[in-house]
């Protein structure tokens, strides 16, 4: 396992490819690294990629969250994806991202934006944020206290490799576990080892995402700041997603100056889970040629 040292911390991390294009993968709330571990083999020639896997998730340090969260907000996340291109010696860089990686990456842009090119996002969490009303993010709590429920939410955000059926509207209580299709080895194997390292998660992730990604909505600032963002984007959302609004991403599309909004029949909101030779597709379309 290879780790970096920074911020007082470590972070896990891995690498895929090489060549003179470096793209950096930032994942999503309770992932890790290993969400790209299916799509990376599909990334074309002449792309190094690297992902770190954020404090407190996958193989990082998990340190004790504060009271108010403040070693688990968006802004530390997003210092603490620089500090690990500056061990690693990645003076630029551009941008994969899924969920709430996106808002980290936002972050990261505004405080440093001749470091970025390209960014391709997944299903994102905008710098409009996401409000969690109290009920919701208590919800976290009970999926931490329940495998079986956590399972069956982690689901829903990949619905297209489970058998329909199987797949509860509304998760609650778990009656009955979802199956993922027939043919589908490689990703139910991933899917399980996600589902492991989501009770590996520390509490800063647990409630201090919910908690991080409310008060950057109800803020407000990089929401007002869309404008400013001239970084090419390609934004790809799952038709199936059922955790960020599509207009959330029309949103995005009209307000950043160089967005451009993909909508993808059949996929919910983990495209590099359900469906990982189109993710690579994608993301090849976006990075592949480039000079660097």
């Amino acid at each position: 396992m290879q780790m970096l040292d920074v911020n007082g911390i470590r972070l896990a991390w891995r690498e895929w490819g090489e060549g003179p294009v470096t793209v950096l993968f930032v994942h999503g709330n309770l992932a890790s690294k290993d969400w790209i571990a299916l799509a990376a083999p599909h990334f074309p020639r002449g792309v190094r990629t690297i992902a770190v896997d954020w404090r407190g998730c996958g193989d990082s340090d998990k340190p004790t969250p504060l009271a108010d969260f403040s070693n688990y907000s968006v802004r530390q996340h997003a210092d603490d994806m620089l500090a690990a291109l500056d061990a690693l010696k990645v003076d630029f860089c551009h941008l994969a991202t899924h969920s709430t990686g996106g808002i980290i990456s936002t972050r990261m842009i505004l405080k440093q934006p001749d470091r970025f090119g390209r960014v391709f996002s997944l299903s994102p969490v905008g710098p409009q944020g996401i409000a969690f009303p109290p009920e919701k993010a208590a919800f976290f709590g009970r999926m931490k206290a329940d495998k079986a429920l956590t399972r069956e939410v982690m689901a829903t955000t990949a619905p297209s490799l489970f058998a329909p059926e199987t797949l509860l509207p509304n998760p609650g209580p778990a009656r009955f576990l979802p199956q993922v299709t027939a043919g589908d080895g490689a990703r139910a194997r991933l899917f399980g080892h996600i589902v492991d390292q989501v009770f590996q998660v520390s509490d800063g992730i647990w409630f201090g995402t919910p908690d991080t990604l409310t008060k950057e909505a109800h803020a407000g600032e990089l929401k007002a700041l869309m404008g400013t963002i001239r970084h090419p984007h390609l934004v790809a959302w799952g038709m199936r997603d059922g955790v960020i609004p599509e207009a959330d991403m029309t949103e995005m599309a009209a307000a950043m100056p160089d967005c451009r909004f993909i909508a993808v029949p059949g996929i919910g909101h983990s495209m590099n889970l359900e469906a990982p030779e189109l993710y690579a597709g994608y993301f090849g379309a976006w990075f592949g040629g480039l000079a660097r």
